[in-house]
This record gives C-alpha cells, structure tokens and sequence, in this order.
C-alpha cells in the first residue's frame, strides 16, 4: 500500500513544493508537531484535512496574502514610492537649500511624505542621533559626526561686516577683521556652533568681541546695527533680506566661515529617496553659494 503522502489527495502540493513525498511527510509531521493536533486524516487510499487542518489552511491563506501585501509595500519603500521622510533644518537654511531640495523630491518621489521641522541650529543632529530624524542641516563642528553617521559637505557660508549707513568702514570694499576691534557689537549668534567662527576668527585676529546688545535673529539685528548701536558679523545666509539702513562689507584676515552639511545615519543613505534629497541640496547649495563679495551699499 503506499504511504499518505504519496496519494493522489497531495500531488499539487508535492510539485509545487518541489519536494519528494518523503520530505513532505516530514513537514507535515512537524507542522503537526507544532500545532498540538493532527492536521490531516486517512480516507480511503488518500488523506483528507481534519478540522484542525482545515482551519490551518485559512489562515495560511490570510497569512499569504499579507506576506504578498508586505512584500509588495516594501518594494515600493524600497523604490522610493511610497514612505515617509523626517528631515529638520534650521532657519538660514530654509528658504535656499530646505525649499528647493524638497520641490525636487516631490516631483521625483511623489509619493513621500516629508515631516519638516525647523529647530535651532545646534540642536538637529541630536534628532538624527535619537533617532527623530532621517536627516538634518547643521552647523559642522569638526569631530561631531562619530560612528554610524555621515555629513555631507553642503555650503561654505562666510560671515560679513555689517556696518550702520555712514559708518568709518562703510567706503571700504573689505573690512580687516582687526578694524573692529575696538567696535560694540550686536550679537547675532546664540551660544554654539554658529558662534564658534565669529570668536575664534576674532581670536586669530587679536581680540574679543565686546557684544553690548544680543539678538539671536538676523533681521531684528540688523536693525540694532542700523540703529547706531554696534556693528555685526553675520553669516551670508542670514543677509539675504536686506535692512536699507545697514551696508555689507566681506571680511579678511581672517574671514569667519560656518560650514551647512547635512547629518544622516549611515543606515539610512541606503534609502533612494534619502540620496535623491542630498543629491537635491547639493544641487541648491550650489545654485546659492555666497552672494557677490564685493557689493555696495
């Protein structure tokens, strides 16, 4: 008499399988192993599936279905077509590097959707550390990265002389760091990676700046400057929008640069849609760059 498995009630699943009978009897024997209970049952010359079996073979359906389902959601994740993104800037950045580079992605990966928010610019790399972002723009302190991220050089954004109208300076086409030694200065920068070059440029230039007045916004600053009530150093970025009362020299000797990269895990730069969007602010960084460094008043 032949065995079970050998009978006409299980040759589709034999071939499909691609298995000898011998081998599907093993498994069958160690589903039934595993669910506790007989799963098929002998009928005449062949086998039939219990209730239990029965049961079994529903579910297997629903657990198919949802695997195809899966597999299929992540290719598509894979592909860049569908997912979601996590990206924080902060707010220099936003409107030349953040608003192009995300215009592309749209139109390349329509069907992502972005999680953007603006954070200050010391804090968004601690989001990609946690784990809150996939990417972020920040500020480049050299050694920040460590193990298991990356940054990517985006822009080199130096730092100008921004001058009140009729100020000593204002006729000069390049101001000598060492010429505002002895200037009050209205802060723009609040303590971290933005200030560091502004006070280590001051340092290599033989003094320190004397801040009379703090503002941690560019325009509100420049404002201060217009005022009379000190000069600035504000990064070229931040000097997009224009105070008509204020004039913009570059700065030498040296000049004070802040390093824009974007931070990202390692783990994550296997996405397309990851590397579409560095591929997009690289490209926006270069369309920026710094403005003319010779400009009038």
């Amino acid at each position: 008499m032949p065995t079970p498995t050998s009978t006409t009630a299980i040759p589709r699943t034999t071939r499909t399988l691609r298995s000898s009978p011998r081998t599907v009897s093993q498994q069958v024997a160690a589903l039934e192993k595993q669910a506790g209970t007989a799963l098929l049952e002998r009928a005449g010359r062949g086998v039939r599936p219990t209730a239990a079996g029965l049961l079994l073979t529903e579910h297997a359906a629903l657990i198919s279905a949802a695997v195809a389902q899966a597999e299929t959601a992540l290719a598509d994740l894979r592909a860049g077509r569908t997912g979601r993104l996590s990206v924080r800037y902060f707010a220099t950045a936003g409107s030349t590097l953040v608003a192009p580079a995300l215009a592309r992605l749209r139109a390349e990966h329509p069907g992502i959707r972005i999680d953007l928010e603006l954070t200050d610019p010391e804090d968004p790399f601690d989001e990609v550390v946690r784990g809150r972002a996939d990417l972020a723009l920040v500020v480049q302190v050299q050694g920040r990265a460590g193990h298991g991220f990356r940054t990517v050089r985006l822009l080199d954004d130096p730092y100008a002389a921004v001058l009140p109208l009729g100020h000593p300076l204002a006729g000069k086409e390049i101001v000598d760091l060492n010429e505002l030694s002895g200037e009050q200065r209205v802060g723009s920068e609040p303590p971290g990676p933005c200030l560091e070059p502004v006070i280590e440029s001051c340092a290599a230039a033989g003094f320190s700046p004397d801040f009379v007045i703090q503002s941690e916004d560019y325009a509100t600053a420049q404002g201060f400057v217009a005022a009379g009530l000190g000069v600035g150093l504000m990064p070229r970025l931040g000097l997009r929008n224009r105070h008509p009362g204020v004039v913009v020299r570059p700065v030498r000797n040296p000049e004070p640069v802040r390093v824009i990269s974007a931070a990202a895990r390692e783990t994550t730069l296997e996405q397309p849609v990851l590397r579409c969007l560095l591929d997009a602010l690289r490209e926006a960084a270069a369309t920026a760059g710094p403005s003319d460094r010779s400009e009038a008043a």
